[in-house]
Order: structure tokens, then C-alpha cells, then sequence
């Protein structure tokens, strides 16, 4: 009996507590006010190269290219509203060679817009990490919104002479951190 009581008086108490609550008149207009500020974070670009891919019937082949299309940029509601992008480049080589990767980004016509590179020294039996991250802000952003592909070049720069059996590889990973303003 006596639980009943109790459950009768605490949701009585409870009644009372919710009809007598306060309210305040609702201002619909601070949505004009609102400001989103997103940070995207997505791969940008991977390659793993062998070394044994620098080698073509037993003739070193001192360029390897490849251009992949990045249409990130071209989206209307990334043009619109970005207004600060980082490209992140980490390149790890395991190859007795060093080597120079050029990065081209080029237009929807394939014009060059803006051009970096990185100096890779060759692999000494330690890690031999090179990263490097490119900041697009102001004028550099609008070349990096125009952008629909990037070149990745890597020149083999002399030493020794690489085979079919050579060892080793050139392994880039790359990402775009992407800052937003939506009003």
C-alpha cells in the first residue's frame, strides 16, 4: 500500500513541476545569423612503386608519370564555400636511389597552374621519410579551385643502377584537410 501511495504523490509532484514551466518568446530570425565552419579531411592520392617498375627490358626508365583526375575542387558547394585547403604529402622510399617528384596541377584545358616539388634522398638502411604540406589560401586557393588534375612525375636521379630483381619502393600517400565557411 504503501508504494502506491508514493507513485500517486511523485507523479502528482512531477505534474506539477512540468505545467508550471516558463517560456520566452521564439526568435525564427537568429537562422540569418548562422555560420557553419566544416573541416573535411579525405585522401587526396596513394602510389606504390617497386623499384623493379623503373626497369623495362632491362633498360632503367628514368621518368615514371601519372596524371589522376581530383574533381574534389570542382564541386560548386566546395568553390563556393572553401576558403582554406592543406595538402598533406608523406613519400617513404626504400630504393638505393634518389629521386624528385614533380607535382603539376593543371586546368580542365591541361594548363599548368601551379607546380611544387619534393627532393627524395635514397634509402641508406634507414627510414627515409619526406613529407611536406602545401598550404592554398587567398589568390594560391583560387589556382587550387581551378584544378581538375595533378601530374605526379618522378625523375630517378643517378646512382646505382636498378634491375628486374632491385629491391625496394617509392610509396607516396597524400590527403587535403579542407576548410569550410557556409553562411
Amino acid at each position: 500500500m504503501k508504494p502506491l501511495v508514493f507513485n500517486r504523490i511523485f507523479g502528482i509532484l512531477i505534474l506539477v513541476l512540468f505545467s508550471a514551466s516558463c517560456t520566452s518568446d521564439l526568435d525564427f530570425n537568429q537562422v540569418n545569423d548562422l555560420k557553419l565552419e566544416p573541416i573535411f579531411i579525405s585522401n587526396l592520392a596513394y602510389f606504390d612503386v617497386p623499384a623493379n617498375q623503373f626497369v623495362t627490358n632491362g633498360v632503367e626508365q628514368p621518368i615514371n608519370a601519372d596524371t589522376p583526375t581530383i574533381d574534389i575542387f570542382n564541386d560548386a558547394f566546395f568553390k563556393d564555400n572553401l576558403v582554406k585547403a592543406e595538402l598533406f604529402f608523406e613519400i617513404n622510399n626504400t630504393i638505393k636511389r634518389a629521386y624528385t617528384i614533380d607535382l603539376v596541377y593543371l586546368d580542365k584545358n591541361n594548363q599548368a597552374l601551379y607546380f611544387t616539388n619534393f627532393a627524395i634522398p635514397a634509402y641508406t638502411g634507414v627510414e627515409n621519410l619526406v613529407t611536406k604540406t602545401d598550404v592554398f589560401a587567398n589568390a594560391k586557393l583560387d589556382l587550387l579551385k581551378r584544378t581538375t588534375k595533378i601530374a605526379f612525375i618522378l625523375r630517378m636521379l643517378p646512382g646505382p643502377i636498378l634491375s628486374e630483381s632491385s629491391t625496394g619502393s617509392l610509396k607516396l600517400r597524400s590527403s587535403v584537410t579542407a576548410y569550410l565557411v557556409v553562411e
